[in-house]
């Protein structure tokens, strides 16, 4: 399937659902299609391009002034197996959480703690989408799609990701010329399973036991507890990364600040908590106008309906200013900025 639209609505394409326009808008299925249109004359105009996934992890903060395209690429299939581990391939254009309650149903392991993290399964290697203990680079064996420099399709090995916190290759060199078409994610057949954040284990007790559905169904027990559906209250889920901080550094504001949590990073650094940086400075439960912060978890931005995408960046720049000039720590957005 392929179109191609003029003044398009991209509000139900992010999760933040504010109100804003493509000039254009290109959706495609198959890859054949996207080399096709990449060819045309229609894409060879156009000076300005934006790929967009599930948009759950983007902001736009005025209507685009260019070409939106959106891959839309089905289709999950087994493609290898052994005796530990099942190698799937997943299209980009599937929605991530389905991907996991499918893995999860055929007991393989590895993606549960990652369960309902909004988004398509393309985004999941661009941004390394993680959470609970877990990231998805842990999972990836490669990466397919397409490099808009050379027009050609590439098939990029896990090595060659340069995957690190919330970062990847596909946000650095590669940003803004290649288009993921499909994941090739390698999982367990015996699984380890991860039990040691943010209250899993006591919760997969309460249901019954450590198995992969118990897992899944507690991690989605936590989320939809602090976090808004993001069909009803837009967001984009963590707004703000977790800073990360020289091991000195975190000591200095743990003796100003005892019960600030604070994480081993490697390397000498370590890793705060934004989201209590953010709530020490009163934000959690902020509301002005249709622009607030979310009552249970204060990383989380909202729209209350009628927000508008520079209204929630301005949001974000007072945010990051305060907690830098109580703490001295710069907070890095997750959510990409798009204008």
């Amino acid at each position: 399937m392929v179109r191609f639209l003029d003044d398009f609505s991209l509000k139900s394409y992010t999760t933040f659902g504010v109100a804003c326009k493509a000039k254009h808008f290109f959706e495609f299925t198959d890859s054949p299609d996207l080399e096709g249109f990449l060819k045309s004359d229609k894409f060879c105009r156009e000076k300005k391009y934006f790929v967009l996934g599930g948009g759950s992890n983007l902001l736009f903060i005025d209507d685009y002034d260019g070409l939106i395209i959106h891959p839309n690429v089905p289709g999950i299939e087994i493609i290898r197996e052994d005796r530990q581990h099942v190698w799937i391939e997943a299209g980009a254009g599937e929605d991530w959480d389905e991907f996991v309650h499918s893995c999860v149903a055929q007991g393989f392991g590895g993606v549960e703690n990652l369960s309902l993290i909004p988004g398509k399964v393309g985004a999941a290697p661009i941004q390394n989408i993680g959470a609970y203990g877990r990231e998805v680079c842990r999972f990836v064996e490669a990466v397919k799609g397409y490099d808009m420099k050379t027009m050609e399709e590439h098939h990029i090995p896990v090595a060659d990701c340069k995957f690190a916190y919330r970062n990847s290759i596909f946000k650095s060199e590669l940003k803004g010329r290649f288009i993921v078409l499909s994941v090739v994610f390698r999982l367990d057949k015996f699984p380890e399973f991860e039990l040691g954040y943010g209250g899993v284990e006591d919760e997969v007790k309460r249901l019954g036991g450590v198995n992969l559905q118990n897992i899944r169904q507690a991690i989605i027990n936590i989320r939809t507890g602090k976090l808004p559906d993001t069909k009803e209250v837009g967001s984009a889920g963590s707004f703000f990364k977790n800073p990360v901080v020289s091991y000195a550094v975190a000591s200095d504001l743990k003796k100003r600040y005892p019960d600030l949590p604070t994480y081993p990073a490697g390397e000498g650094r370590s890793k705060l908590a934004a989201g209590w940086l953010i709530d020490r400075c009163g934000w959690k439960g902020y509301r002005n106008g249709g622009v607030g912060v979310h009552g249970k978890q204060a990383l989380v931005l909202v729209n209350y309906g009628n927000a508008t995408g520079k209204q929630i960046f301005e949001l974000s720049e007072k945010i990051r200013q305060s907690v830098f000039e109580e703490f001295g720590v710069s907070l890095e957005r997750e959510v990409d900025v798009v204008s």
